[in-house]
């Protein structure tokens, strides 16, 4: 809990991690365990469970929270945690929220609640509610509309962070980079704004956010990384050449439904047991894997490397 107290010293590459599940579709705490040893050795600025790419609407709320507090474990306070605490109902998010204050989360992600297509006003009366529950927990929200189908607007996000002391920034999962400016514009440069979009990760970094939570890091973590670091130590043109060629890796992690493909690839470098992905999600198809393989081939370069984090058998 070293970052609760300072969330904008989260910055950098945050890994979405991918939570793995055993064959029989249990959640397989050691292979998550492995990929945070690996994750940390690999050079990752954080950890964040419980986002999409962890497939936290296929699970329960104690299931979200035992891969919460596996993270935690085995971190052991090495790196700043965010946890993914949020849910389409109040009182579930509420729950979970605070059963991971307990388990010791840095800062929370809370999604936009999905399918009620709430309105602005809702959205403000929905983020206020949650963080007056917990004053000492800095909340961020979580925007994505692509998958709830409702965008927090600019003015929202300014108008929280206006209002509420322990709403601390978002995590912008939208392609529309006007958006990006805009909150940071209406907000301040103290906002604390990550990036969700691959390939905004490192253009978002010039208007002023403080990093990003890319899927592809599951794969390649410490080309995300020095990414984050090139920037920082003024290496543009570095930075560049890195963003530019984690491209191939960025497509085959979108062939098919995130986090099918990664977790193909994480199977197949034996960093988990299984590649297994619960329902409504599936396996990638045949046609899929030929097109996973012919990128992970052009991405091989960007891979990091697994030496010593191999885990089970395929």
């Amino acid at each position: 809990m070293h970052f609760r107290t300072t969330p904008d010293r989260i910055r950098g590459s945050i890994v979405p991690l991918m939570t793995p599940f055993t064959e029989e579709g249990e959640i397989d705490h050691a292979s998550l365990a492995n990929l945070v040893e690996w994750q940390i050795a690999s050079g990752t600025h954080g950890l964040s469970i419980g986002g999409s790419t962890g497939e936290p609407g296929a699970q329960s709320v104690d299931e979200r929270l035992a891969a919460i507090t596996t993270v935690i474990e085995t971190n052991a306070d090495r790196l700043p945690v965010v946890a993914g605490t949020g849910t389409a109902q109040l009182h579930e998010t509420i729950e979970l929220t605070g059963r991971a204050v307990d388990a010791g989360i840095d800062a929370s992600l809370i999604i936009t609640p999905y399918y009620a297509r709430p309105t602005q006003e809702a959205l403000y009366v929905w983020y206020r509610t949650i963080a007056a529950e917990f004053p000492d927990l800095p909340i961020l929200a979580y925007n994505v509309p692509v998958r709830t189908a409702v965008d927090i607007e600019p003015g929202t996000i300014a108008r929280l962070y206006r209002d509420v002391p322990n709403f601390v920034g978002v995590k912008e999962t939208t392609k529309d980079f006007e958006h990006f400016s805009r909150v940071i514009q209406l907000c301040g440069r103290d906002v604390i704004v990550w990036s969700g979009i691959e390939l905004l990760c490192l253009p978002l970094l010039a208007l002023g956010g403080q990093g990003f939570l890319s899927a592809t890091a599951n794969i390649a973590p410490a080309a995300h990384a020095r990414m984050f670091e090139l920037w920082e130590e003024g290496d543009l043109e570095g930075a560049r050449e890195l963003h530019y060629a984690l491209h191939p890796l960025v497509d085959l992690l979108f062939v098919e439904t995130n986090p099918s493909p990664g977790k193909w690839v994480l199977e197949q470098r034996r960093l988990i047991t299984s590649g297994h992905v619960r329902p409504p999600l599936i396996p990638p198809t045949d046609a899929g894997l030929a097109r996973i393989r012919d990128l992970l081939a052009a991405g091989e370069r960007q891979l990091t490397p697994v030496d010593g984090f191999e885990i089970g058998t395929r």
